[in-house]
């Protein structure tokens, strides 16, 4: 999924819910999905989405990056922590 066709779908999924057709719940499960697709098909020559394992607030995070170690990088910064653990990171896609 590219950005346009992805934004598209966050405003139908944001249009809904303006419109009474979806309740919150509906509509933030529809917008993560959105966002998980275009992780998941993220298409760049320099870059690419990385999934984090590691401790509780490590695990499970996404983030978009050139390589493994600035993966890990990033997710450091993102949390603000120089000594979280991270264990590994996979790339997506």
């Amino acid at each position: 999924m590219d950005r346009i066709s992805a934004l598209r779908n966050v405003e139908d999924a944001l249009r809904a819910f303006e419109r009474g057709e979806a309740d919150l719940a509906t509509t933030e499960r529809e917008v993560v999905n959105v966002l998980r697709t275009y992780a998941t098909d993220f298409e760049d020559e320099e870059l690419a989405a990385y999934r984090a394992s590691g401790e509780d607030r490590v695990d499970g995070l996404v983030v978009v990056a050139a390589s493994p170690d600035e993966a890990e990088a990033r997710i450091r910064d993102l949390l603000d922590d120089e000594s979280v653990v991270v264990a590994g990171v996979d790339r997506l896609g």
